[in-house]
């Protein structure tokens, strides 16, 4: 489980196709404190640590979780957000996050408003009516307040903070971008189904 607060910006140093996708992520964290078999949420993807440097660590990625998220758009050289797994006592800044990735938001529009940057998203049509204003969602792995929403578009306001410690200083239009759904708003939505 994670929280959606951005704890680190890492690169992704390599990319190799084994079978599966192995990807190397340069990191600012501490790996001697990460152990083998940790979760890492990487762009908001929960992915597990199979190999560990002085300050990279290597993730095996399989085709199911390549097919359902922006990971297949990686390069070398691409920023990602990173946040490690939560323990115990941690302080819960964002909302309940899992790293499983429901689907990929496109970026349809930008707008600075202030000091801010209003971002329009368009979800998937199956994912969108569980987005709601005022609610959570993840969006590559970041912890972010619905502000309104219209049929599948959606949008949201980036305080110069949250742009300046995550990767969405660097949005562009027609990003794809990893989009997890609140829990709280698919349990709901599934209540109302079956009392139907």
């Amino acid at each position: 489980m994670f929280t959606g607060i951005i704890t680190d910006v890492g690169t992704i140093a390599e990319l190799e196709q084994q079978g599966d996708l192995r990807a190397r992520i340069k990191t600012a964290y501490d790996t001697s404190g990460i152990d083998l078999g940790a979760s890492i949420a990487s762009d908001g993807v929960c992915l597990t640590v199979i190999e560990l440097g002085a300050d990279w660590y290597d993730v095996q990625i399989s085709a199911e979780t390549v097919s359902k998220t922006n990971i297949g758009a990686w390069t070398v050289g691409k920023r990602v957000n990173l946040e490690r797994a939560l323990k115990v006592g941690d302080e819960l800044g964002g909302h309940i996050v899992s790293g499983h990735v429901d689907g990929v938001a496109e970026v349809v529009e930008i707008k600075d408003e202030g000091d801010s940057t209003r971002v329009t998203l368009r979800a998937p049509k199956d994912l969108a009516r569980f987005i709601a204003p005022k609610g959570s969602v993840a969006l590559n792995g970041t912890s972010l307040t619905v502000n309104d929403v219209e049929g599948c578009d959606f949008g949201i306001n980036f305080i110069p903070h949250t742009k300046e410690v995550t990767t969405w200083g660097d949005v562009k239009l027609g990003d794809q971008v990893n989009l997890e759904i609140d829990t709280l708003a698919r349990y709901v939505a599934r209540l109302a189904e079956a009392g139907s």
